[in-house]
């Protein structure tokens, strides 16, 4: 990664939170929770994903779905000696997807709310992120004030529409708003000058910049920062304290730290610390 785009992401490890580190309590299952059992007895481990949201998860140039989270999951699935099965899922849709049983996870950049809480169990943060604005190098916004009467994108479904939602005066100020499929899509659009900027995640912005060279920039004034977590059907805490207990021992053996500074250029994981 570039250094500035580095600093930025580390600057967002300080003031951990204590679940965060393992350390807490972590909840207990309840008598009639099968949810571990139900995952060993048919060794298969169903992943949901978008399959378009780099570095987390993504396909490379052979069409194969890689990235940061398949990666970690590929690995608490070995030690768990169940098959990881990636099961890529309109991301609009992927609390259904998950509450029907058509997955058994979503672990893929997801952004722990306090909305998704209300239908979803979250394992502990892994993974500090901020809702940025993305701008081309050439364009005269250097703060969010200077977008007012421009359109910005996003995508559907995402935090980054709750952090805009969230930001009423910023949103307020915008002629349009658009959401878009994805996070690529959005990018590709302000490229070819169809909206001024795209309000993103900030390790996808990093990621987008250093391996596509396009000449985009980060805005240094956040929008909202937030961590990601993995989620998982509510009351399936067993399955859920399995899965971190994994990343935990991981963290603890280096396997976590190769990792993370393979995807994102230096160990910036909170698990375990």
């Amino acid at each position: 990664m570039k250094k500035i785009a580095m600093l930025s992401v580390l600057a967002l490890t300080a003031g951990t939170l204590l679940f965060a580190t393992g350390k807490k309590e972590p909840p207990k299952p309840s008598a009639g929770d099968n949810s571990l059992s139900y995952i060993m007895e048919r060794k298969k481990l169903i992943l949901g994903l978008d399959d378009s949201f780099p570095p987390m998860g993504f396909r490379n140039e052979q069409q194969e779905i890689v990235g940061y989270d398949v990666d970690l999951a590929k690995e608490v699935a070995r030690r768990m000696g169940v098959e990881l099965v990636l099961q890529p899922i309109n991301w609009s849709a992927k609390e259904q997807e998950l509450n029907t049983k058509e997955i058994d996870c979503i672990w893929n950049g997801f952004t722990i709310t306090e909305e998704r809480k209300q239908n979803v169990l979250f394992s502990p943060p892994y993974l500090k992120n901020a809702q940025v604005i993305v701008v081309k190098n050439g364009s005269p916004v250097n703060s969010p004030g200077d977008l007012a009467g421009k359109t910005v994108g996003t995508q559907a479904g995402s935090s980054s529409v709750n952090a805009i939602e969230k930001a009423a005066q910023f949103k307020a100020s915008l002629k349009e708003v658009v959401e878009f499929k994805d996070f690529m899509l959005a990018l590709m659009d302000l490229d070819a000058g169809g909206i001024d900027a795209v309000v993103i995640d900030l390790v996808v912005a990093n990621d987008n910049i250093n391996r596509s060279g396009k000449p985009f920039r980060i805005l240094s004034e956040t929008l909202e920062e937030e961590s990601f977590g993995i989620g998982f059907r509510k009351g399936e805490t067993a399955l859920m304290n399995k899965v971190w207990d994994t990343l935990l021992q991981m963290g603890q053996d280096g396997v976590i730290a190769q990792i993370t500074t393979k995807w994102m250029g230096a160990n910036i994981s909170i698990i375990g610390k």
